[in-house]
């Protein structure tokens, strides 16, 4: 199941016996555990109904001997294990995973018993039965496509209006990583107050000292192959403290832009039309899309795209300077690789 999936049971109050929650993204695992813990400990005392246990630390035997022990003055008991990927170092003879499957196929219905693992051997008997049986919540990384949605729904539960276009601002700037993602919105709440929008100007002020003035600079001076002016402008705005990769983000937020606009048109849609499916409102940058849409073939905008993700994996990777690298990025778009280039390089 998904982690919205065991988040709707816990308000539903639909709670399993058991939860295998893995996966290698932190803040959802984290999410999860709190929300089946208030939805098993709710009506109840938790210091007499809840139990914690570190798998590298604890015996399996006192974990299912918690779980097999009746509430006191409450519905049910919470039993959590974190760290279970530490008992894979085990005796696969006797491993606890069994002992944890033999109680997942007769558990209390009165306790839940959330086990959490960032991996886990999917081989084990435990971890076959708890998928055949649809308890395994993953908590999977996010692709950069389904970033945006989150972050949009992440903003409504606070309180927060944000246009599509702003949340994948965010998620160019800050991405992938949900924790650091959900701490960018957690000041962006605190900087425009209770209820209000959060809009491109407070990602500016908040998340990354940039300019969408600066981005559609370096857009037009690709788009007119002005290689000086691109490199003034990327002297101007580069921050060496994030080694450039804020830039780069909101560079190729700004070029997807670009490409959805063109894409629209040539789906036989309008300009106004355009600019709205790309997620551009003011007017002012709608006419200056256009243009750019108009005069850049689509085939080359998809050039930049390729250069721009192969530039973050370089900055990523790369022991070069990053100015270097952004640098030798903008030559790249300003002037078009011929084939013979391409081999050589």
């Amino acid at each position: 199941m998904t982690p919205r999936d065991a988040l709707a049971q816990a308000k539903a109050g639909r709670l399993l016996p058991v939860y295998v929650v893995t996966g290698d993204e932190q803040l959802l695992r984290d999410e999860v555990v709190a929300a089946l813990r208030a939805a098993t400990l709710a009506g109840g005392v938790a210091e007499f109904n809840e139990d914690k246990f570190n798998a590298g630390e604890a015996d399996v035997d006192a974990v299912v001997s918690a779980a097999r022990t009746v509430p006191m003055m409450a519905p049910r008991r919470f039993v959590l294990v974190r760290g279970a990927e530490q008992w894979e170092a085990g005796d696969s003879a006797s491993s606890p995973f069994d002992r944890l499957a033999a109680y997942a196929r007769s558990p209390v219905e009165s306790t839940c018993m959330v086990v959490v693992a960032a991996k886990l051997d999917g081989r084990r008997k435990f971890a076959l039965a708890a998928r055949k049986a649809g308890y395994v919540v993953a908590c999977e990384p996010l692709d950069s496509g389904a970033l945006p949605a989150w972050i949009i729904e992440r903003c409504g539960r606070a309180g927060h209006e944000i246009e599509r276009n702003v949340a994948e601002l965010i998620a160019a700037l800050v991405g992938p990583q949900l924790s650091q993602i959900s701490d960018a919105l957690d000041r962006l709440s605190l900087y425009v107050g209770p209820d209000e929008p959060i809009d491109e100007r407070a990602v500016g002020e908040c998340v990354a000292r940039i300019r969408s003035a600066d981005t559609w600079a370096l857009v037009e001076a690709v788009r007119s192959r002005d290689l000086s002016r691109a490199l003034r402008t990327l002297a101007d705005a580069y921050d060496p403290r994030d080694r450039g990769i804020m830039l780069l983000g909101a560079l190729a937020w700004s070029i997807r832009q670009l490409a959805r606009f063109q894409a629209a048109l040539h789906a036989g849609a309008s300009e106004d039309q355009a600019a709205e499916v790309s997620g551009v409102f003011q007017r002012p940058r709608a006419v200056a899309l256009a243009e750019s849409a108009r005069s850049v073939k689509a085939t080359e905008v998809e050039r930049w795209i390729l250069v721009l993700a192969e530039t973050d994996l370089t900055l990523k990777r790369s022991r070069n300077s990053p100015d270097v690298v952004l640098a030798e990025m903008l030559t790249r778009l300003c002037r078009p690789e011929t084939r013979s280039a391409r081999r050589a390089s």
